[in-house]
């Protein structure tokens, strides 16, 4: 039968599922379609679940990774390596249009896949400016075909496609692969296709939303759903056990890195402490939390019970080690192993077998390194032997998740510390410094000691918590120096001033509309990074180039800055409609991803 959209809504909207389609990429691309359509989480979480439930159990893994916008699980450590140029390339090859007529399009979408929509269906002669605004009737494949194609794409064929593009070593080997791929589908095809390979599908779909959609899909709890994707750091694995009603057999493994536990923000002293301490015991310390705004303020522990940590200023990491085999793993789940070897061959003399959290610090006996200086390391291979000696990093070990085949996320943290004091940590990995509050004068205290070993703040845990893989709780809070930043993502770079003529120093970068997933410019600044790090990113940015504009360029928006400024504005002169005053680079973040960075609605919230 044939398949009702709509085109008033700025989507299409299926009526029906066909579940003889169902394993068709077209399928895949016309329920993406739908959900970008839909403002409202309960209906895409209804679109996403008939979708998941209707398609055949071998491909629900590989849809429930890309409706997370990546062609891949994070904890998989697969990366395509298909940047900007090469989908130009490819997309202007096929739809026979030159690069000039590319950027054109490309700047009026900002958007790859958007701009692949559009090229080809001008292309195939697809566009019908004058029913936007009617119900239409498209044919379904027993009916006149509208986009001349081979044959339908498949689900597996596309994932066959990420599996070549992951083999194959460089551009021209990757080229054909794209070009063949894009003759084969439609304009939608494309666009969604494009927008996973660039990892950001921007349809309103959290993995959040993901989750809830596979619980409503099999009919299992969203809950035990949501425990079982932080413990797997896989919704592709999570879905296949939620459809074959296993979920319960998630639990932590060696070399499967899994989300982090995190820590709320507090301000001062005095509101940790309240937090922190009542006469009796709550058991709400664990808790998941969407935002710091949603945690309610209830106290969780008795006194003389906190337990302070530094807060340091280094990179998150997860240390798996099993016989001789050692990983380390970042925040972002990718594995950073190579970059730290020596951590890892640290490592591999502990003489049990554990999993640890903890975070890498730059070094040099006692004296802890500015992140500037770890900033260094990152992306460096253990070739790189001079900066061993140059920049030398210790593993500042502060939990214990799994030891010798057993799990230890449901022992309470003073038990794990306990457990963890006994390991024995050979030279090049450490304890963490733990010390006790009785008061909020001791937690103040205690943060100015901290800033003096050059750490970046304090953290506070309740040592009878569990550990809670990726959840933002009362159990761990942490205290920070007072300083407002936003995580941004760069759009344009151009050429400095002076002795920063001959590079890209100066930076416009942008936040992401909560609602439209769009980027929005609100800020540009210049200082902050070293020299070293600004010729680097000159480097990078000019072989991201999407359009030069005089001394400017504008740029694939893929590297992450954290911002620092003094207060946030109304402004007409930036598309968010807001402007930092006085901003300056802080770091680059490496460790995140245009995906993370903070939106309009949470910087408008700091205006003032």
């Amino acid at each position: 039968g044939a398949l009702a959209v709509r085109l008033d809504a700025g989507g299409i909207l299926p009526s029906t599922l066909d579940t003889r389609r169902s394993t068709h990429f077209a399928c895949f691309a016309e329920t993406c379609a739908a959900i970008a359509s839909t403002p409202g989480k309960l209906e895409k979480v209804r679109l996403l679940g008939e979708y998941l439930q209707a398609l055949e159990r071998d491909c629900v893994p590989i849809v429930a990774i890309w409706f997370t916008g990546l062609p891949f699980a994070p904890s998989e450590n697969r990366l395509l390596q298909v940047g900007w140029a090469l989908l130009r390339d490819a997309l202007c090859a096929v739809a026979g249009v030159d690069e000039n007529e590319f950027h054109q399009v490309y700047l009026k979408h900002s958007d790859l896949g958007e701009t692949a929509f559009e090229l080809f269906e001008r292309r195939s002669g697809m566009i019908e400016r004058s029913v936007l605004t009617t119900p239409l009737i498209v044919p379904s494949p027993g009916g006149a075909v509208r986009t001349p194609r081979p044959a339908n794409v498949s689900i597996s064929v596309i994932q066959s496609l990420f599996d070549a593009l992951q083999s194959a070593r460089g551009p021209s080997a990757k080229l054909p692969l794209l070009v063949n791929a894009f003759r084969d589908c439609s304009p939608l095809e494309i666009k969604f296709l494009v927008k996973i390979i660039t990892g950001d599908l921007r349809i309103g779909l959290k993995e959040g939303l993901v989750e809830e959609a596979v619980a409503r899909a099999f009919d299992v709890s969203a809950d035990d759903v949501r425990s079982a994707n932080l413990l797997l750091g896989n919704i592709g694995e999570t879905a296949r056990l939620a459809a074959e009603k296993r979920l319960a057999e998630a639990t932590i493994q060696p070399f499967r890195p899994m989300k982090f536990m995190l820590a709320s923000p507090e301000e001062t002293a005095a509101d940790i402490w309240e937090r922190l301490t009542a006469a009796s015991r709550s058991s709400r310390g664990n808790e998941p939390h969407d935002s710091p705004s949603e945690i309610e303020r209830s106290p969780v522990t008795s006194a003389a019970t906190v337990w302070l940590e530094d807060k340091y200023d280094g990179v998150r990491c997860q240390l798996h080690k099993v016989g001789s085999r050692v990983a380390l793993y970042s925040r972002d789940l990718k594995d950073i192993t190579a970059t730290f070897h020596d951590v890892a061959e640290a490592a591999r003399q502990l003489a049990a077998d554990a999993i640890l959290d903890g975070e890498i610090l730059a070094m040099r006996g006692e004296e802890v390194l500015s992140f500037a200086e770890l900033q260094r390391r990152l992306g460096r291979r253990e070739h790189d032997l001079f900066l061993r000696e140059e920049v030398p990093i210790q593993f500042i070990a502060f939990d214990l998740l799994w030891l010798n085949g057993a799990s230890k996320l449901n022992e309470p943290l003073r038990e794990r510390r306990h457990e963890l004091e006994q390991l024995a940590l050979p030279s090049g990995l450490r304890l963490a410094r733990i010390t006790q509050a009785d008061s909020a004068h001791d937690i103040e205290a205690a943060f100015a000691a901290a800033r003096v070993r050059n750490n970046e703040g304090l953290m506070a845990k309740d040592p009878h918590s569990v550990y809670s893989p990726g959840r933002r709780g009362l159990a761990w809070l942490k205290l920070k120096k007072a300083l407002a930043t936003l995580d941004c993502v760069v759009v344009g770079a151009e050429y400095g001033h002076g002795k920063r003529s001959k590079v890209l120093s100066d930076y416009t970068f942008a936040v992401r509309d909560e609602r439209t997933g769009a980027l929005k410019t609100i800020g540009k600044a210049y200082s902050g990074l070293t020299d070293v790090e600004i010729a680097q990113l000159t480097q990078h940015f000019l072989s991201r180039t999407v359009e030069k504009q005089g001394r400017f360029h504008a740029v694939e928006p893929d590297t992450v800055l954290e911002i620092a400024f003094d207060k946030i504005q109304e402004s007409d002169r930036h598309s968010s409609g807001l402007a930092m005053r006085f901003p300056r680079i802080v770091r680059i973040r490496t460790d995140k991803t245009p995906l993370e960075i903070d939106t309009v609605q949470s910087a408008r919230r700091l205006v003032g």
